[in-house]
């Protein structure tokens, strides 16, 4: 099979007429500290307060001071392997996760990533995590109850719905119960329960994920 010189440069004609040049601009950045999950970099002149950073290794952190020669960024996850001398980068995305019925049923880490093995989450909306609360003129009175299923609670404590409830108690008297026991209560009705875990092992989440 010969090729003819008229084909090869019509063909080379096509793709240049065709030829889009991308140019993407990224702010990078140098490590000059990290250690207990706090890095500061220096040459991230136009980072955002609460914005997503990349570190290596595919580790995500947030940035939280703004200092006039260097930033300081918590990170969302290990920090071996991360060391002085290292890139980052800005995503140019203040920090958020998705929000929407998709994420009903599914465990989710601190920066809205799932954790659960079924797949990527099917939102196409997201909210910022550093957002200013509702004033109390504008929320919504406190008049509807709701039933945790504890007949002791439920009989001598009056919930409702919006109210802000604290469970006190020592180590395993049994406050994580009433917690799953009042969101397995609502299970025909129209409220939505959230249950986040804060510093808790990773082997409970599992039970409670599993019992939910």
């Amino acid at each position: 099979m010969s090729l003819k010189p008229e084909e090869v440069s019509s063909v080379l004609k096509d793709q240049l007429e065709k030829y889009q040049s991308k140019v993407e601009m990224t702010d990078v950045g140098t490590i000059l500290q990290v250690g207990d999950g706090i890095a500061r970099i220096y040459g991230l002149s136009s980072a955002m307060a609460g914005e997503m950073l990349e570190f290596p290794g595919g580790v995500k952190g947030m940035v939280l001071n703004l200092e006039e020669d260097n930033v300081g960024a918590v990170l969302f996850g290990s920090d071996v392997g991360i060391k002085e001398g290292d890139t980052v980068r800005c995503t140019g995305k203040i920090a958020s996760v998705p929000v929407g019925e998709a994420i009903l049923g599914r465990v989710l880490n601190a920066v809205g990533e799932p954790i659960d093995n079924k797949g990527p989450i099917a939102s196409d909306e997201n909210r910022v995590i550093e957002i200013k609360a509702v004033g109390i003129t504008e929320r919504q009175p406190v008049k509807q109850p709701v039933q945790t299923g504890v007949k002791a609670i439920d009989a001598m404590i009056p919930i409702g719905r919006g109210q802000r409830e604290l469970i006190i108690g020592d180590r395993g008297t049994g406050k994580t119960a009433v917690a799953v026991d009042a969101i397995i209560n609502q299970k025909s009705s129209d409220m939505l329960c959230i249950y986040v875990a804060i510093g808790q092992k990773a082997s409970t989440v599992v039970g409670i994920h599993d019992v939910l």
